[in-house]
């Protein structure tokens, strides 16, 4: 039930929140770290105190710093609503195969590495390095949003004759990551010249803040204002069928913002060509950049890294992608698995910055292994909190205290994530060749990703050729397929669960996590201690 499931971020987390903000931010704070640092020792007096000018440079940078986090905040709205609509899927009970087609939307962050150099390197100079991208990228995804509110209900209809079109919606939401990634690289690489050199360093900050709160108005805010129950409940005094507002509503009104508040970006704010020019002096060409990666992932050392990461979260794939929709088909409202991730979002803040003192040394994928197990062991905590779920069921209601225990098992559940997420970003820090260390951190945070990506997808995929149906009542008919199904309710019968296969995959992968951590978690943990030599590229010029 990680991030990605209780919102089902990216329903995925993958928020895809606060988690995927901090995944995201990393880009930028790696190529920042050593200005933030410079900058820092520049304010200090020789009693170790911020000299007085600080507030004065800071106050400078303010308007900066809004713009910054308001172009952070539009990038997680798209990303918000992208997060929502697996949960909307599955109140309208669509396969587990069909969610699965849908989550190659939250795959284009983990991609980006792809055609970030383009990004980098191509631009209309009389226009603005940074703006050339983020201006056409932002009238895109508000012209998206805009044309997609007339068409989305008829994308979700779903009656007996009828299912959402999944396949276009993957398309279309597949398009809103496309776009929010291009918009990400843009903005990151904006950051480093539009703040000054003493506030480079809040561009994490902004960056962490403003997709957490985008993604909170996206997909949070919304699925309690589109729930007609919520919003009888708290937010009004007579009942009505349907919520405050409806996802075209929604899409409609963000479609507008996004065309305005671009605009007055592009008339209004200037980018800072002297500081520009420095940057981009120090940038490697895009040639010189593929030409690196390239080299990066031929070494013997990286393919190691890069085949034990890419296996080691198999382990949790169940837990994390399907438990979250599993507890929506046995009718908890997705609207309160949304509000669960309002409280998670102090800790979601807190956690790194605590796990940062134990992997901040030479040897943090130390906290990676001990963290492993017992991020396995939550997922045979989820597996029994879905059984038990149908019997506390009250009608249609659920007691306060197993939201209680949803809550308290997903603040545990989210120790294990981020004591394993802080640890291969120091690792991927540490490692990282100084030389070109904006394209290595880069490509390590893309595997680790990716990591969590194709397990997520291969998990939802699995779902339903597991799952076990017999159709009570008709003998001759069977539930093999959404076809059988209707033909054996249509017969007189009644379709049955003989064997979930959300149980079989969680025992699966339980059992493979262990495995690999007994086989391979030794030989993941000893990568940290081999010689810097074998982490840096080298190659003929």
């Amino acid at each position: 039930m990680s991030s990605s499931n209780v919102h089902k971020e990216r329903s995925r987390q993958r928020l895809q929140n606060p988690l995927e903000a901090w995944r995201m931010q990393n880009e930028v704070f790696t190529h920042d770290t050593s200005l933030e640092m410079d900058g820092k020792k520049g304010l200090l007096n020789d009693n170790g105190l911020y000299k007085s000018n600080h507030n004065t440079v800071l106050k400078n940078d303010l308007s900066n710093i809004l713009l910054l986090l308001f172009l952070y905040v539009l990038q997680g709205i798209p990303l918000g609503v992208a997060g929502s609509i697996p949960l909307i899927l599955q109140s309208k009970n669509v396969s587990y195969s069909e969610q699965a087609i849908y989550s190659f939307v939250f795959w284009p962050f983990s991609l980006k590495l792809l055609w970030a150099p383009l990004v980098d390197a191509a631009y209309f100079s009389s226009f603005g390095r940074r703006k050339s991208w983020l201006v056409p990228t932002q009238y895109v995804l508000g012209l998206f949003m805009f044309f997609l509110s007339f068409e989305v209900d008829e994308l979700l209809k779903s009656n007996e004759h009828t299912s959402p079109n999944i396949i276009k919606l993957t398309a279309v939401f597949f398009m809103f990551g496309f776009l929010a990634a291009t918009q990400d690289i843009a903005v990151d690489g904006w950051a480093l010249t539009m703040l000054s050199k003493e506030n480079v360093g809040l561009a994490s900050t902004c960056n962490s803040v403003g997709q957490t709160a985008g993604y909170f108005l996206g997909n949070i805010l919304f699925l309690a204002l589109e729930s007609a129950e919520f919003c009888n409940k708290y937010l009004r005094t007579q009942s009505q069928p349907t919520g405050i507002v409806t996802l075209a509503d929604f899409l409609f009104f963000w479609g507008i913002v996004f065309v305005v508040t671009t605009t007055l970006v592009m008339v209004l704010k200037k980018e800072n060509s002297g500081r520009t020019a420095l940057h981009h002096a120090a940038q490697q060409g895009i040639k010189e950049t593929y030409k690196s990666l390239i080299c990066i992932i031929r070494m013997p050392a990286i393919l190691n890294f890069c085949f034990l990461l890419l296996t080691s979260k198999i382990g949790f794939s169940a837990a994390d992608e399907v438990t979250g929709l599993k507890l929506i088909e046995m009718g908890v409202p997705k609207e309160r698995l949304a509000i669960l991730a309002v409280p998670m979002v102090p800790l979601q803040i807190l956690l790194p910055i605590a796990i940062s003192k134990y992997t901040a040394g030479h040897k943090p994928l130390n906290v990676f292994y001990w963290a492993m197990p017992f991020r396995l062991g939550m997922g045979i905590i989820f597996a029994l909190l879905v059984f038990w779920t149908p019997m506390v069921k009250q009608g249609t209601e659920f007691p306060m205290y197993y939201y209680g225990v949803l809550l308290f098992s997903y603040a545990l559940h989210q120790v294990a994530v981020y004591s394993m997420y802080v640890a291969v970003m120091a690792f991927n820090a540490k490692i990282s060749d100084p030389s070109i260390g904006g394209t290595y951190m880069t490509l390590l945070n893309t595997i680790s990703n990716l990591a969590g990506n194709w397990p997520a997808t291969l998990a939802l995929w699995l779902v339903d050729p597991l799952t076990v149906k017999k159709c009570i009542g008709v003998a001759e008919q069977s539930c093999r397929s959404a076809i059988d199904s209707e033909l054996c309710v249509k017969s007189g019968g009644s379709c049955s669960t003989v064997m979930d296969g959300y149980y079989v995959e969680s025992v699966f992968c339980i059992l493979f996590g262990f495995a690999w951590w007994l086989c391979n978690g030794k030989k993941f943990r000893n990568l940290q201690d081999e010689h810097p030599s074998m982490w840096q590229c080298k190659r003929n010029n």
